[in-house]
């Protein structure tokens, strides 16, 4: 893979994303090379031109998002980006403007650039800067002009948005058509406290091998296809799953495939599909924790923690254990009002507190290691870093 950067330099505010708007709007109509998009330590927009031989109508390289190994590469060409953008038009009644507030070089940030040049409408960025900020969301909410607005967000930023205490953020919020809520699973206090706020969330499932989010509040766009296979994953299928990655050709990675003239892609997600089509995500492929010769399923402990009223967000991992073959590790972000003490040992430990309660509660599920900290782990897509938690947690295990 050959890329020639340009970089665009900003010191403040928002990204200048005029060269990737140029950039990509060529290489849609045919005439430019696919596009990368990243950003550099400078804080700087980098336009990548990609060469993609045997792919003629490749748009745009989109990295995953690393969360559990090595990026890769994701080739989304002109049909992928057309289908996923006609389709999230029609399920959500209308083309508008979009405000950009992920990161522009991951594919929910990419898909809100593209579904604007689709639409001919002027996406407005948000600045950035200094990180994501009620203050700065609002400031750019308030920019856009279109009576049709959408935007695309993670769970943490619109929990940071509903727990702002000015009017304005909320009133904000209520002027989006709909905010598309994705990257991870939205806690269902989360959904309830949008919903009794008046903010219309729609949530989202997909990835960057299916052009951005395809499955929208548990059913597929138009023109996809989803099911189960025997094995338990989900399978995605349709005119939005990409052409592939660029570093392996699909026969050495058996993540995508074709059935019938229908290009499917397989997920490293568990799920399963009701009597009405309606698509419930259980958790990863590989959360399965076999702890004392026990099956434990991580997102089903993490869904039980989280219940807790002292835990705002959890992640749940398998660590190596001399004694258990693995032991159940959690990584636990404290309420507000949980976040005192918590570098302390003994009763006063949140940590400490936290796991004698969840023992009498959860028994065998109960994790026997637990870090308690005021945030998760994120990546900059807003996606918990699974990989730093996890190590850090196998450190914490091996030294008790």
């Amino acid at each position: 893979m050959n890329s020639e950067a340009s970089p665009t330099p900003v010191s403040a505010g928002p990204i200048n994303i005029e060269p990737a708007l140029k950039a990509l709007a060529a290489a849609l109509h045919g005439e430019g090379p696919a596009v990368e998009l990243s950003v550099g330590p400078d804080g700087s927009l980098i336009v990548g031109h990609v060469e993609t031989p045997g792919c003629d109508d490749a748009v745009a390289v989109v990295r995953t998002s690393g969360s559990t190994g090595t990026p890769k590469a994701t080739l989304l060409t002109v049909e992928s980006l057309a289908a996923s953008s006609m389709a999230t038009a029609l399920r959500l009644k209308g083309e508008g403007q979009w405000l950009l507030a992920l990161p522009v070089q991951f594919v929910a940030g990419i898909q809100v650039l593209v579904r604007s040049l689709f639409a001919g409408t002027r996406p407005w960025v948000m600045d950035m800067s200094v990180g994501f900020t009620p203050e700065a969301f609002t400031a750019a909410a308030l920019e856009l002009t279109d009576n049709i607005r959408f935007t695309s967000l993670v769970p943490t930023q619109l929990q940071r948005l509903l727990d702002d205490p000015s009017p304005d953020t909320l009133a904000v919020l209520r002027r989006f058509n709909a905010i598309l809520l994705g990257g991870a699973p939205a806690p269902p206090a989360l959904l309830a406290a949008a919903r009794d706020a008046g903010v219309r969330v729609v949530t989202t499932y997909g990835s960057a091998e299916t052009s951005g989010g395809c499955i929208y509040d548990g059913y597929p766009l138009e023109g996809v296809s989803v099911r189960v296979d025997t094995d338990g994953r989900i399978l995605l299928g349709g005119d939005t799953v990409a052409a592939g990655y660029i570093e392996a050709p699909d026969e050495e990675t058996g993540t995508f495939f074709e059935e019938d003239g229908v290009r499917w892609y397989r997920t490293s997600d568990l799920g399963s599909i009701d009597d009405d089509g309606r698509l419930t995500v259980l958790g990863r492929a590989d959360d399965v924790i076999i702890t004392g010769g026990v099956k434990v399923s991580a997102g089903h402990v993490q869904e039980q923690l989280e219940k807790s009223d002292a835990v705002a967000a959890a992640f749940v991992a398998g660590v190596l254990s001399a004694e258990w073959g693995q032991a159940v590790a959690a990584y636990v972000a404290l309420a507000p009002a949980g976040t005192e003490g918590t570098a302390g040992e003994g009763a006063g430990d949140p940590a400490v507190v936290l796991q004698r309660q969840w023992q009498r509660q959860l028994g065998v599920l109960a994790p026997k290691t637990v870090l308690a900290a005021p945030a998760l782990r994120m990546l900059p897509n807003g996606k918990p870093d699974r990989l730093a938690m996890t190590a850090e947690l196998s450190a914490l295990h091996r030294g008790k």
